[in-house]
Parts: C-alpha cells; sequence; structure tokens
C-alpha cells in the first residue's frame, strides 16, 4: 500500500482525534475536526457502531502510524526493532519513531508538521553532526547536533516555524540555539517525554496475536 495522499484532516476524523497533521491550522479556529469530528463517509454523522476489541488496537495503530507519517511496512519493521531491544517494547517503538530525523526537526520548530520537516530533509537543508543527512528516518543519538545549511536559513517557513516553536517551549530531551538555528539532542527521550495521546501496549497486544 503506498503512501496516503488525501486530505490529511480526513485521517484526523477517522481516527476521532487531531493529530496534528497540518501544522499551525490544526490549532486555529480553522481546523474542519472542530466541526466535523465524526467520522468521513456518507453515515459517518450517524454512525454509532461499537469498535470490536481487533478494531481498537488497530485503530490506536493506524493512528500512530498516520501520526509520525510511515508506511505499514517500516511500522513492522520498527515493531520489530523494539521487541529485540531490552526495555519494555512499547516505550521503545515510541523512542525509535521520535528519534527519527523528520521529527526530531519538526520537534525543534524547524517545520510546521512532520510532512513538511520530512521534505526539508529530503532536499538536503540538515546535518548531523555537521554531514548533510537527507534521510528522513535516520536515527539519532543523544549528543547529536542538528543544523540548517547556512542558505536555508533563510527559507521564510522555517523562520515562521521557529518563531511559532519558540512561543511554545522545547521538549526537555531537546535543546535549540534559535539565534545559531541549532539543535542538540541531549538524551534519548523517556515515555514522559513524548507528549502523545496514545496507548502503545495496544499496538503491542495487536502485533502479539
Amino acid at each position: 500500500m503506498g503512501r496516503y495522499r488525501g486530505p490529511s484532516c480526513r485521517l484526523c476524523r477517522r481516527e476521532g482525534t487531531k493529530l496534528f497533521l497540518k501544522g499551525e491550522k490544526c490549532s486555529s479556529a480553522k481546523c474542519p475536526f472542530e466541526k466535523r469530528g465524526y467520522p468521513p463517509g456518507e453515515h459517518g454523522s450517524e454512525s454509532q457502531t461499537k469498535l470490536s476489541g481487533y478494531a481498537v488496537h488497530l485503530r490506536e495503530k493506524q493512528k500512530v502510524r498516520h501520526i509520525y507519517g510511515i508506511l505499514e511496512r517500516q511500522f513492522r519493521n520498527y515493531f520489530e526493532k523494539a521487541a529485540r531491544m531490552r526495555g519494555v517494547t512499547g516505550e521503545n517503538l515510541l523512542r525509535l519513531l521520535e528519534c527519527r530525523l523528520d521529527n526530531v526537526v519538526f520537534r525543534l520548530g524547524f517545520a510546521y508538521s512532520r510532512a513538511q520537516a520530512r521534505q526539508l530533509v529530503r532536499h538536503r537543508h540538515f546535518s548531523v553532526n555537521e554531514k548533510p543527512v537527507d534521510i528522513p528516518s535516520y536515527q539519532v543519538k543523544a549528543g547529536d547536533t542538528i543544523t540548517i545549511r547556512e542558505k536555508s536559513k533563510e527559507i521564510e517557513v522555517v523562520k515562521n516555524s521557529l518563531d511559532q516553536r519558540g512561543k511554545q517551549g522545547l521538549l526537555p530531551w531537546l535543546s535549540l540555539d534559535s539565534g545559531k538555528m541549532v539543535g542538540k539532542v541531549l538524551k534519548m527521550p523517556s515515555r514522559e517525554d513524548i507528549p502523545l495521546p496514545v496507548k502503545e501496549q495496544l499496538i503491542i497486544e495487536l502485533y502479539s496475536k
């Protein structure tokens, strides 16, 4: 199955919660989810069907997939890698997803959304430890420094996004020098450092069946 190309807000309605896929618009009154929070489709507003146990588990997995913008096979690979790691599989899974370069670029405030961050990374606007990286799934580590190319610092979207993020603050596992536009991974994130409204245990149960 290829990458979803339809309306982002449709995914939020399908999952029944805001996934913040369109950046600033999702926090404004213009967000379609505010007016149509029911599932998409002809009978979406009338649907009151109780989800089966399997459907509950599946929707949780799909929610995380849509948030990070990754394909099913990629997600499965992340799960298998998380299961081989020491510690709690669910936390390992979220940590692997959070440490993707495109997500870190988004968390640092260089982009309004993960999709925008992914595009910026692919266009080689960022370096990790002074080496250009154009792979969105690149895994950053504690101590890594993320810098934006000198010419790319003048991109209007990047400057506006950084101004907006400055008002919201950073997560405790990241730091940012907004003047030099340099970010750093201070530590690997714990579950408490990942503000996602998801129940990762449901995903583990889904793949364990």
